[in-house]
């Protein structure tokens, strides 16, 4: 059942417009291991930029450089329209927190989407209903894992594994919703599509330190046909490729569970292992 009390989610990525750049606050509800939760500082982003009074269409792609940790406290966001034309429009939004400054730079593309051709290719991966799939007990400690109910269907990472080798799996199928429901919207896929747990997570067993550098998320539905989803979970699959050198790729999919592609990512993260 959704709550009718402020979401926590929405007081984490609440944003108010000032005279010369919009502000926000990074509190401990989206904590992770140094800073603020990726996903929740994105999303944040993400809302400025919808909000905006310049703002046309719909999402279609953003891109967020993590450059230093958020920590909690206030932070501002210089957001700057940098080209628009009849279709889209190309935004740069700059992050700062105090003596830090720059702690985030991205990037964002929004588009009108017009009535079109469609067809969708990739087909909704075989799962067990969310009902019928438990919850995982997330041994996880940042609080920001607890604000989201995630139940694996396939790939649930063992942490302490008594038999460390061969390494496992990159890949993981889960449904992701938040702890207390909440609709599905932009925002959601946003930060959901960072909420995967660190892909090296699941090939070594174990936790390693770890930061998303850099994030892409696109969208694959506007926002009105989003709403109409009416939906509070998605199902997620995530793989990776590669991991040499301290930097390992991600990739993930973020679907709806009456078979909708919503939205892709892919991300670039350091590892110390």
């Amino acid at each position: 059942m959704l709550t009718k009390a402020p979401h926590l989610f929405d007081d984490a990525t609440r944003i108010t417009a000032g005279d010369s750049s919009w502000q926000g606050s990074a509190g401990e509800d989206y904590w992770a291991f140094v800073g603020q939760f990726g996903g929740a500082t994105a999303a944040a982003i993400l809302r400025a930029l919808i909000d905006h009074p310049q703002r046309a269409g719909d999402p279609l792609a953003l891109t967020v450089n993590y450059c230093a940790p958020v920590v909690q406290g206030a932070f501002d966001l210089d957001i700057r329209l940098v080209k628009a034309n009849r279709s889209s429009q190309h935004w740069s939004v700059e992050m700062t927190q105090g003596s830090a400054g720059v702690v985030t730079l991205a990037t964002a593309v929004f588009a009108e989407r017009r009535p079109s051709w469609s067809h969708q290719p990739a087909t909704l991966p075989q799962a067990s209903p969310f009902e019928q799939t438990l919850p995982y007990p997330s041994k996880i400690a940042a609080s920001w894992v607890k604000q989201y109910d995630f139940r694996f269907v396939e790939g649930e990472p063992k942490f302490g594994s008594s038999s460390p080798a061969p390494q496992g799996s990159a890949q993981s199928k889960l449904w992701i919703g938040d702890r207390t429901p909440r609709k599905i919207d932009a925002l959601s896929l946003m930060s959901m599509s960072d909420a995967f747990f660190a892909r090296i997570f699941h090939v070594r067993s174990e936790l390693v330190p770890f930061g998303t550098v850099s994030l892409t998320t696109y969208f694959h539905t506007d926002l009105e046909s989003l709403a109409a989803e009416d939906i509070t979970r998605v199902l997620a699959v995530a793989d990776a490729k590669i991991f040499h050198r301290s930097y390992g790729d991600q990739n993930g999919e973020l679907w709806s569970p009456g078979g909708r592609l919503l939205a892709t990512t892919t991300q670039i993260a350091y590892f110390k292992a």
